[in-house]
């Protein structure tokens, strides 16, 4: 059999080809390489339905997006931490539970009740028009269009009636929310006393055999241990180092400023008074004529003395809001009026007086009192804000162009990023990282998607330049590791000092535990409070200066019997006795009876919420894979 294939390999070769190839065509190479770098698979299961890792990636950048516009000035590596990125896993988890839960159910959601909370509810305010209708330019510019917005909408609406029953079954009753909160509030009077290992340091005198054992410890090794670090190179491509090298001819520049003037031209604003007689727009016309006819009153005695438009507005005109202003409407641009207002208004000069103007408001005498704006800037005064614009749009359009040989370049020659640096004339940039960004990192070292790369088995062992990594709009960075540390200790002698200090802080903190605890002891056989401080009123919300662990040993202790003495150590080395000498009910300024209840409520609806949520995915055999979870965790050291 062998033999037969060993002489006939080229037969063989052939069939394994006519074999291969269709299969490989049906699946289609995209889908190929989506196989080969994991966009495919799994990395959660809902109801039999998997959650692809390509899935969470367009649910992360999405949520990203929405957050950049809702929060410009948004820390960009907050958006890119692994904590950001189990958020998008989870709440796509959630939509899908919720999507089955509604199939399950059978939750429905007719027209009528899709109309009515579409015209009712004041979050749709900014995507619904004057009458009733949706607006369809702000929906395309978010990518949207009316069908895509109804389905949106009657899912959500679906999905709520899931948790409906049970989220307003909560009940907040005052007597259990205020039994709730005095208990979470109460006050403690409460008399300390402190034992510091400040008081002992002077006693710890360990020799060098037991410094040395004490840095040797396994158990101490975090201690001392110096973090994993790398020294890189990276380069960025971005908006700002290309607008650098972009130069604009006057003539372009001036071109511009033709092209764009109602851009430089402020905007003409008037300010005018006027005298309103009312008259609604659905009124009889008998009752029309009446007011029109008050207001032809009034303009006639305005035209025989001008001067006296301000106090005939204060007698008679019926805009509430500006009569006492003898009709002042202050300074408003175009758009801001009705239209036959802002026509008349627009067509006055200043100190001129309109004829009769009718409204949907009744009839207007308007007086022109004042007018500002409407002049071109010059080409002079704009003409470095005009570079700057044309400058950024030609970085723009030559980043646009230069991305993907940025990312292609840095790939193919991944031995050094010296070929980009040279081909797009980039500067070079060196730093050293650690595997999470800085608290002070800006720029493309905040970014954890581009540190997660460098430390990276195939940049780390294989010293190949990182991919193109976006940390930002229309910003690119690749990185290359120089010189990698691995964590590793110290020598002994260049951190004795530190090691010696550690051992004594821990060795005084020990005396200073057993002699707060014999001072318990003995407090608690003599019930003499003497040697304590003065007391003081502490609660959860008045904790002063205590630290949790102490707080919690005073609220804990037990108050069956005054005075309580406890003792505990306090976290900081040193060990605090608390006597409680006496329970107070909580402040009622805290929080008034209606609105404890209002929370009680909302507290158990959400726990009831929860535990429903919680039993849905259970029901649908709910999964998250656990390298899902690795892959959004923070890297370990």
């Amino acid at each position: 059999m062998f033999d037969f294939v060993r002489k006939h390999n080229r037969l063989f070769q052939l069939i394994l080809l006519v074999l291969i190839l269709p299969s490989f065509v049906a699946l289609g190479v995209n889908g190929y390489s989506n196989f080969m770098d994991g966009s495919n698979a799994a990395v959660a299961q809902v109801d039999g339905q998997k959650i692809t890792r390509a899935e969470w990636d367009a649910a992360h950048r999405q949520q990203s997006e929405r957050l950049r516009q809702q929060m410009p000035n948004l820390d960009p590596k907050l958006l890119d931490s692994p904590e950001a990125r189990q958020q998008s896993l989870d709440n796509l988890v959630r939509e899908r539970v919720m999507q089955a839960a509604v199939r399950q159910q059978h939750w429905q959601v007719s027209d009528e009740q899709l109309k009515h909370v579409f015209l009712s509810d004041p979050q749709f305010a900014a995507v619904r028009q004057p009458d009733g209708t949706l607006n369809t330019a702000l929906l395309t510019a978010q990518g949207m269009n009316g069908k895509m917005f109804e389905r949106r909408l009657r899912d959500s609406m679906a999905q709520e009636q899931v948790l409906r029953g049970v989220t307003n079954s909560a009940i907040g009753g005052s007597t259990l929310s205020a039994q709730a909160f005095d208990a979470f509030f109460q006050r403690r009077e409460v008399r300390l006393l402190t034992v510091n290992p400040a008081e002992f340091a002077a006693q710890v005198k360990p020799a060098d055999a037991e410094v040395e054992a004490y840095f040797k410890d396994p158990a101490n090794a975090s201690k001392f241990q110096l973090p994993e670090v790398a020294q890189i190179e990276y380069v960025v491509l971005d908006v700002e180092a290309l607008k650098a090298g972009v130069t604009v001819a006057d003539k372009d520049l001036k071109d511009y400023y033709e092209q764009n003037r109602s851009r430089y031209t402020v905007a003409e604003e008037r300010r005018a008074s006027h005298i309103l007689i009312k008259a609604d727009k659905a009124a009889p016309e008998a009752e029309k004529a009446k007011a029109r006819a008050r207001a032809e009153e009034l303009l006639g005695q305005v035209q025989k003395a001008p001067a006296s438009f301000a106090d005939l507005a204060r007698q008679n005109s019926q805009d509430e809001g500006s009569a006492s202003r003898g009709g002042d409407l202050d300074f408003f641009p175009r758009g801001a009026m009705v239209k036959p207002f802002e026509e008349a208004a627009y067509a006055l000069k200043p100190g001129e007086i309109s004829k009769v103007v009718e409204s949907d408001f009744g009839f207007h005498i308007i007086q022109l009192t004042a007018v500002r704006g409407g002049d071109t800037k010059s080409f002079e005064s704009v003409r470095a804000e005009i570079e700057d614009d044309v400058r950024r749009q030609l970085a723009q359009k030559r980043y646009s162009e230069l991305a993907e040989t940025f990312s292609n370049t840095v790939y193919e020659q991944s031995d050094s990023l010296k070929p980009i640096a040279e081909k797009l004339k980039l500067g070079i940039r060196t730093a050293t990282v650690q595997r999470k960004p800085s608290a002070d990192a800006q720029g493309p070292l905040a970014s954890a998607k581009l540190l997660e790369a460098v430390f990276s088995n195939d940049s780390l062992q294989n010293k190949r330049n990182t991919e193109a990594v976006e940390f930002g709009p229309s910003q690119l960075v690749a990185a290359h590791v120089v010189e990698y540390k691995p964590v590793r200790m110290p020598a002994f002698d260049d951190v004795k000092a530190q090691v010696t200090q550690l051992l004594v802080a821990k060795q005084a903190a020990a005396l200073a535990v057993k002699a707060g605890a014999d001072k318990l002891a003995a407090l608690k056989a003599s019930g003499d409070l003497a040697s304590l401080q003065a007391a003081q009123t502490v609660s959860r919300i008045q904790a002063g200066k205590l630290s949790p662990k102490v707080l919690n040993a005073i609220l804990q202790a037990d108050a069956g019997k005054l005075p309580s003495v406890v003792g505990v150590e306090a976290g900081d080395g040193s060990y605090v006795i608390a006597a409680v000498t006496q329970i107070l009910p909580r402040d009622a300024q805290v929080a008034d009876p209606l609105r404890t209840a209002q929370q009680y409520a909302q507290a158990w609806s959400a726990a009831e919420a929860d535990a429903y949520f919680k039993a849905l995915k259970a029901q649908l055999k709910t999964s998250v894979k656990a390298s899902a979870t690795a892959a959004s965790a923070p890297a370990s050291n």
